[in-house]
C-alpha cells in the first residue's frame, strides 16, 4: 500500500506562486509513474501534469503549460508541482497520484494510489 500525502496549497492572489509537494511512503518510489490531478468545485477530476519515473521526461495539460512545472526527487520519495501566473481557474484541490504498471498517462482510472489532496484558492 502507498500512501501519499500533499502539502503547500494556500490562498494566493493570481498572478502568484505556489510549490506543492507530495511524499509518499514507499522505498521503491522510483518504480512509479507520478502525476498531478485538480477538482475544482462542481467539476470532474482533471489532469494537470505528470512526470516519468526517471523524471527526465514530464507532460502537461494545455491549460497549465508553460506555467507549471512537475518534478521529483527520488532520494526523498517526493513529487513537486511548482505553479507560476496563477489563475482564478486554477483553484481546486490538487491530488498526487502514482501508477504502478502504466509508463505513460493522463487518465485518472490509470492511477493506482492517490492522496487526500490540497487546497488551492486564487483569488482575483
Amino acid at each position: 500500500q502507498v500512501q501519499l500525502v500533499e502539502s503547500g496549497g494556500r490562498l494566493v492572489q493570481a498572478g502568484g506562486s505556489l510549490r506543492l509537494s507530495c511524499t509518499a511512503s514507499v522505498r521503491t518510489f522510483p518504480t512509479y509513474l507520478m502525476g498531478w490531478f485538480r477538482q475544482a468545485p462542481g467539476k470532474e477530476r482533471e489532469f494537470v501534469a505528470t512526470i516519468t519515473r526517471s523524471g527526465r521526461g514530464a507532460y502537461y495539460a494545455d491549460s497549465v503549460k508553460g506555467r507549471f512545472t512537475i518534478s521529483r526527487d527520488n532520494a526523498e520519495n517526493t513529487v513537486y508541482l511548482q505553479m507560476d501566473g496563477l489563475k482564478p481557474e486554477d483553484t481546486g484541490v490538487y491530488h498526487c497520484a502514482a501508477s504502478k504498471f502504466t509508463d505513460w498517462t493522463t487518465r485518472p482510472y490509470d492511477y493506482d494510489y492517490w492522496g487526500q489532496g490540497t487546497q488551492v484558492t486564487v483569488s482575483s
